[in-house]
């Protein structure tokens, strides 16, 4: 078994509800077991002007291979309604894998860990929340190191 963590978020609809939706449809997939997950957090959006997100982060212990995961979280995003029309732009849903035991892996389809989830106080937070010993391989530092020099203007925890 791996663990893996991903990353949820919405500002589309009902977000909390669509989020939790989401995180009892990833418990139901063959090879997924959700362990835990974070609490949600209210964030301001990046990109053009939109409605805050909801965001939040999920701790996943998997039998499937990394590739395998992200097309089960790209199939649940289109079960949910997703539609991909700007980048950054408003979504009902979005669900991002961030990191797969200590692997790096960087090929057009994937990239582990996720290129910008360092700089992102709305990952950061709440990996920090659940997962503050889980060392980046790329930094060697645990993600509560990584955290703590991240700027939260605007985070509120729920």
């Amino acid at each position: 078994m791996a663990q893996a963590l991903i990353a949820l978020g919405s500002n589309l609809g009902d977000s909390r509800a669509i989020l939790e939706a989401a995180i009892e449809t990833l418990n139901k997939k063959p090879g997924i077991q959700v362990k835990t997950h974070s609490s949600w957090y209210e964030t301001p959006p990046l990109g053009p002007p939109q409605p805050n997100y909801l965001n939040g982060c999920a701790l996943l212990e998997t039998e499937i291979t990394p590739e395998e995961l992200l097309t089960t979280l790209l199939e649940i995003e289109r079960e949910f309604g997703r539609v991909r029309r700007e980048k950054w732009g408003p979504r009902i849903i979005d669900l991002d894998l961030l990191l797969f035991d200590n692997l790096i892996q960087q090929t057009p389809q994937l990239q582990v860990p996720h290129p910008q989830m360092r700089q992102r106080a709305f990952v950061m937070i709440p990996l920090a929340e659940i997962v503050p010993n889980w060392i980046d391989p790329i930094t060697g530092k645990t993600i509560a190191e990584l955290a703590k020099n991240i700027d939260t203007t605007g985070i509120n925890k729920l």
